[in-house]
């Protein structure tokens, strides 16, 4: 190998080899699905705690998506969706089945996924049958839960992502597959180069000596910059609902709010409130966007197609207060000192795109939410449809809670004075 300064060494490649193939070769115990089969005969569930919804997975019966609010008189309305219900392929029988019977089977490739930049492997279990989809002319959700090697685990859930409308994916993280050297969590192994230098050339190239250096002059600066930047923003990125779990060197992230703006309050409410600011969310197949007194927006964006945009409503001043009229446009809190304060507002974005279930325009109603946070400028975005093309965007942010006191009787904001 000769460098452009004509240096000359001689360097050996290393042996690419995980290690694992014997072990995986010589494997002869129980399948996937037999090692998980606990968790189906317990019918055990885990649950995931978002900012509105909940979801519960009953391993091998359902997973359940639903929100549970209280309302007068302590009587409890539940909102509820199914994502699936039995099972389309029982995880006890067929693919293992295959692989007992069959040895050239046991060779297939196991399907991974990615995440946080690295391919895991995982065993998947389709569940279908979910609650009917209006999007998808009434047919029913489903969904593929995948189970997923860690040995630090309780089998909760790491994600729920809607991949495409009204399909889901559930990632388990769970030890029970961690004893099947196929469903192992694997590092990217790194191999040395070993390079010996040749008659007449320096033990380093001159190019690699100078770019140590450099790095060395770069590293304590640069090191402490990172460190605090990573140290404000810590609380600012992340949920505190949403905890990292490692896997391997490598955490997963899931993130429940979004960090929306570094401008100032003033600035934020005043860009806000005039529409030139628009707030956006969703993590599944649609994304949302809020633009106040303006639209709502319903979106997915691919990389081949291109951008499907629908107008969820539009804003109309006059048809908002003939709306607040009929309904409740604030909602009030009280105080542990007796005194009320404005907790949410509600605004009516009518005229939306016409939909081919009603064949009238959708509509839908935003609830502006005061919420707390140790992230000032975090924003939780949520979409739900009770009936077919009439939805509920929940929009909760602390930004809400500075604004809501201006919310006169038809609940329209102001700028605070």
């Amino acid at each position: 190998m000769t460098t452009v300064d004509k240096e000359k060494y001689k360097c050996i490649l290393p042996l690419i080899s995980s290690g694992n193939e014997e072990e995986e070769k010589d494997y002869k115990g129980p399948t996937p699905g037999e090692l998980l089969e606990p968790l189906f005969k317990q019918s055990s569930c885990s649950y995931r705690i978002e900012s509105y919804w909940t979801y519960e997975v009953c391993h091998g019966k359902h997973i359940r998506q639903y929100h549970e609010e209280k309302e007068t008189g302590q009587k409890i309305n539940i909102q509820e969706y199914y994502l699936g219900n039995m099972m389309i392929k029982n995880p006890l029988s067929e693919p293992d089945q295959e692989e007992k019977e069959n040895p050239k089977e046991s060779a297939k490739e196991i399907p991974t996924k990615n995440i946080e930049g690295q391919m895991t492997p995982y065993y998947p279990v389709e569940m279908g049958n979910g609650t009917p989809c209006s999007l998808r002319q009434n047919l029913p959700r489903s969904s593929t839960v995948m189970y997923i090697c860690h040995p630090e685990a309780k089998h909760e859930i790491l994600s729920v992502a809607e991949i495409t409308t009204c399909e889901y994916e559930v990632v388990i993280l769970t030890p029970l597959l961690c004893s099947h050297p196929k469903y192992r969590f694997r590092a990217s192994p790194v191999n040395d180069i070993f390079c010996q230098s040749l008659p007449g050339s320096p033990l380093k190239p001159h190019n690699l000596e100078q770019l140590e250096k450099q790095q060395e002059l770069m590293k304590m600066p640069f090191r402490r910059v990172k460190e605090e930047e990573m140290h404000s923003t810590k609380e600012e990125k992340f949920s505190s609902i949403h905890k990292p779990v490692a896997v391997g060197n490598h955490q997963l992230l899931t993130v429940g709010t979004t960090h929306i703006s570094k401008l100032t309050d003033d600035q934020l409410i005043k860009e806000f409130l005039s529409g030139s600011y628009c707030f956006h969310g969703g993590v599944g197949w649609w994304k949302y966007e809020f633009c106040y007194g303006k639209y709502v927006h319903q979106y997915h964006e691919d990389k081949e197609s291109g951008k499907t945009s629908v107008v969820v409503g539009t804003w109309n001043k006059e048809e908002h207060i003939e709306w607040s009229r009929k309904n409740a446009a604030r909602t009030y809190y009280l105080r542990e000192d007796g005194t009320q304060t404005v907790r949410m507002v509600s605004h009516f974005y009518g005229n939306g795109d016409v939909c081919d279930l009603t064949d009238k325009p959708r509509q839908v109603t935003v609830k502006l939410k005061c919420k707390e946070s140790d992230s000032p400028h975090a924003v939780t975005i949520y979409m739900l449809e009770p009936h077919s093309c009439q939805y509920i965007l929940g929009v909760e942010s602390p930004v809400i809670c500075k604004i809501l006191d201006t919310a006169d009787e038809y609940g329209l904001l102001s700028v605070p004075s």
